[in-house]
């Protein structure tokens, strides 16, 4: 059916369609930058989805009973600014969309969570939103377990595009959620077979819609510029028959645009002005620049409130709660930090220091989570096929499945980055708090989602076990050099690498207390010694303090070091305090936190004068402005730690071999004296 045709056959549905698209072209032909072609191939779907099937009221975009709606092929970022404003979301002005791409407006080039309400999750990176939205689902299966469908019965909703499919995190998401029977989840492929090289064909022949059903997934198809045949699928895949479902919208990309539809021309620039003109002609759209008939807004500002009589239901369904279990359910959705959190790390850091264990920090932190996991219950854990070796499931958790929607420990399987992904997708949803597990050295894996927790300021915590050399016979594979310091480099990201049970307990009443900021929990697998001797106040927080005083009047040396190392530290304090060299042990669990210590405390840990050594198994980078900054010399500072990668052996034969030893430490000290 060609153009002419599809615009007699629903003249109402094309004119909603038409707004999308000619403010998509407008805006990047505007700003001289942008995607037009996908917001113009997915607006009748887009039309349809928001207007017949889509739960949510414009007038309160964080009403926590609304459907999920993820655009993961976020360079069409358009497509949900213009929804935005169509509807009616009030911070999404014309002002807002004529200034797209512009420096200081909310319609940034990919649509970035906390900038303006409707935009659920930070999408742009191929594939996040896809598998961000599979830990919306994931939680609102969770939160209706515990809470009733009368408070939580919703829908997640995503667009992906044929890039999103094509990136690796693709496969790992769509696994996980056909293994979870995701039946809520609804996946809107637009299948327009254009990237920016060209044709998929270029590059790809796998068939999606077989991979999809080979996962466990319904798969339904529609054309994607028919409202009846788009409608009649998206009917069909919100009926819940327990598994997600990917729903095939065969497009256009560019769609209208006669001399750059169906192809890469309209996928990444503006469509100039020629074009526009004929595409404008072949919409019947008339109007100038971002100018929009009375009508055709007032019928998408009508399509914005047709959620309010489901929204005030809901509202009436919570106010019938008990005073106690209101409470505790807004704060639940609000993701507050637990009333008892202080009290209960508290208690264990006594008892703690009475039983002075020897242990691995990995330990330390399951028993940290035994205590807290059985009085928190929004705490929802998980690893990525590592349980046995992270220490992150707790007794009484209960395994989330099909079989168990009440479960708090979810099985990742070997999908570390959809796990970190999911997590992401789990905090934004509202009402857990996760947590997630596996080596450090495969941050790597995680990367692009632990990059964008930090960028959306989602304080998801990331257990990272087996934090060094010291992890021994697996060898340099696993032996994670480099990724304290990578992970201590991405901006708005805690890194805390505990030295014993009490740091450990700390560590994790500091990362369950964040609001805005995600925590890597860097963790050992050898024994450490208990070497905290008090438990009051959380010294950890500080981000480094003084563990042990030198004698005497005031330092000579001061030996800075994190986890595994700080035992060492001790080691060496203890041999050059026997040679009469006064000296002092700074245990650094937090840069970060440190960096934010007021100076006057940053001196009074780390005064001028001092020789300065610090000891961590991985690279020096991260270390130069405590060693050579805060009033530190050049010839008076020395790094002990990895140049290089590691081996495999036993633990304490690869500290000796790569001279990590309080010897070499006091060896060290005494030539910079």
């Amino acid at each position: 059916m060609d153009i002419a045709a599809r615009r007699l056959a629903d003249p109402d549905h094309w004119s909603l369609a038409s707004a999308i698209r000619v403010l998509s072209m407008d805006a990047v032909e505007a700003a001289q930058s942008g995607h037009p072609g996908m917001p113009m191939g997915m607006a009748d779907v887009a039309t349809v989805l928001f207007g017949r099937h889509l739960t949510f009221d414009a007038a309160a975009p964080n009403w926590f009973d609304r459907d999920r709606f993820v655009l993961s092929a976020g360079h069409g970022s358009m497509l949900i600014y213009a929804l935005l404003h169509l509807t009616g979301y009030e911070q999404m002005t014309l002002d807002q969309i004529r200034n797209f791409r512009q420096l200081g407006a909310i319609t940034a080039g990919h649509p970035e969570y906390g900038h303006v309400e409707g935009v659920e999750t930070t999408t742009g990176p191929l594939g996040q939103g896809l598998a961000t939205a599979v830990g919306m689902a994931i939680a609102e299966e969770a939160m209706r377990a515990e809470f009733g469908a009368d408070l939580c019965d919703h829908r997640t909703w995503v667009i992906a595009g044929d890039g999103c499919l094509m990136e690796g995190l693709s496969h790992e998401a769509i696994a996980l959620a056909g293994h979870q029977q995701l039946g809520r989840l609804i996946v809107l492929w637009d299948n327009n077979d254009i990237t920016i090289d060209g044709r998929v064909s270029l590059s790809d022949r796998t068939d999606q819609r077989a991979r999809f059903a080979a996962a466990g997934w319904r798969v339904l198809s529609c054309d994607g510029h028919d409202a009846a045949d788009i409608d009649r699928a998206l009917t069909e895949a919100a009926r819940n028959e327990g598994r997600p479902v990917l729903v095939d919208c065969k497009t256009i990309i560019g769609f209208g645009a006669p001399g750059k539809a169906d192809s890469s021309k309209a996928h990444g620039s503006p469509l100039g002005a020629d074009e526009i003109a004929a595409a404008r002609a072949a919409f019947g759209w008339s109007h100038a620049p971002f100018v929009l008939p009375d009508e055709v807004l007032a019928a998408w500002r009508a399509i914005g409130r047709r959620g309010a009589p489901a929204r005030a239901a809901w509202n009436d369904r919570v106010d019938d709660l008990s005073d106690a279990d209101r409470r505790e359910f807004a704060r639940r959705i609000g993701s507050d930090p637990h009333p008892r959190l202080d009290a209960l790390i508290d208690a264990f850091k006594a008892q703690t220091l009475e039983s002075a264990p020897k242990m691995a920090t990995r330990k330390a932190s399951e028993n940290v989570l035994e205590v807290l996991n059985a009085e928190m219950p929004e705490n929802f854990g998980g690893s990525a096929d590592l349980t046995g070796s992270n220490n992150t499931r707790t007794g009484g958790q209960g395994v989330f499945s099909p079989e168990n929607r009440a479960g708090r420990y979810l099985h990742y399987g070997i999908r570390e980055h959809g796990m970190a992904a999911a997590m992401n997708g789990i905090w934004l949803h509202g009402g857990f708090r996760p947590y997630g597990g596996t080596f450090l050295t495969f941050t790597d894996y995680a990367r692009g989602a632990m990059r964008l927790s930090a960028l959306m300021g989602l304080p998801v915590v990331y257990v990272m076990t087996h934090d060094s050399i010291g992890l021994g016979e697996d060898g340099p594979t696993h032996q994670p050099v480099e990724h304290l310091a990578l992970c201590r480099a991405t901006p708005n990201t805690l890194v805390l690498r505990p030295c014993d049970q009490i740091e450990t307990a700390e560590a994790w009443q500091i990362a369950l207390s964040q609001d805005a900021t995600p925590s890597v929990l860097a963790l050992s697998r050898q024994n450490l010694p208990l070497l905290r001797q008090e438990a009051g106040e959380n010294l950890s927080a500080r981000g480094a303090y003084v563990l042990r005083e030198a004698s005497g009047d005031a330092p000579r040396v001061i030996l800075m070091a994190t986890g595994s190392e700080v035992e060492i530290a001790v080691a060496a304090r203890e041999a050059l305090e026997a040679q009469g060299i006064a000296t002092r042990v700074v245990s650094v669990p937090s840069m970060e936190l440190f960096r934010d210590q007021p100076q006057d405390y940053r001196a009074a840990v780390l005064p001028r004068g001092p020789v300065r050594i610090a000891i961590e198994a991985a690279i020096r980078q991260p270390w130069d402005w405590l060693l050579l900054g805060e009033r530190g010399s050049e010839d008076r500072a020395a790094f002990i730690g990895m140049e290089g990668f590691g081996a495999s052996g036993p633990a304490p034969e690869l500290y000796e071999a790569f001279g990590i030893t309080a010897a070499a430490v006091a060896d060290r000290a005494a030539a910079l004296l």
